[in-house]
């Protein structure tokens, strides 16, 4: 049975090797450390019988403007394969969103996905409730264009 937790620092070499497998952006061990020692309520992992088969890492934007308020980002979100269509990306970026709003005030969160990925497009607009903010282009190192997407989270602060 595929259990959710909040990520631990001990969880980066299998939240990396996740990454490895899937995904094309690749981020080196220390970024994950940071990121999970820095907002350790906002990235999650999935295990199945102790091994980690998808993980969120999450973290607040750090560099604001003036007057800006504060707002987190998705910054990777990987499930493997075979364990896809399960809501295991769902349950993980709804936890992710609880916390941003309630612990951190975030007013919204933020994510970039690639113009071709339908599957993630199809549930952050449909399921989650993401728009799209704006289009980054060439924004992945092959060229590709990505939609940043934002989902207000003043509604589950309260």
């Amino acid at each position: 049975m595929v259990n959710i937790r909040v990520a631990r620092v001990q969880d980066v070499q299998g939240m990396q090797a996740c990454n490895l497998q899937n995904l094309p952006e690749n981020y080196m061990l220390q970024y994950y450390l940071y990121v999970v020692a820095s907002y350790p309520q906002l990235s999650y992992v999935a295990e199945d019988e102790g091994k980690i088969v998808g993980y969120l890492m999450a973290r607040m934007e750090d560099e604001l403007s003036e007057g800006e308020e504060p707002y987190g980002h998705v910054v990777s979100i990987s499930v493997l394969r075979t364990y896809r269509r399960l809501g295991i990306a769902k349950k993980m970026m709804l936890q992710s969103q609880e916390a941003m709003a309630r612990l951190y005030s975030g007013s919204f969160m933020s994510l970039h996905v690639r113009k071709s990925n339908r599957a993630a497009i199809t549930l952050y607009k449909d399921t989650l409730n993401f728009g799209v903010f704006k289009i980054e282009k060439a924004y992945y190192g092959d060229g590709e264009d990505a939609y940043v997407m934002r989902l207000p989270l003043k509604e589950l602060a309260r």
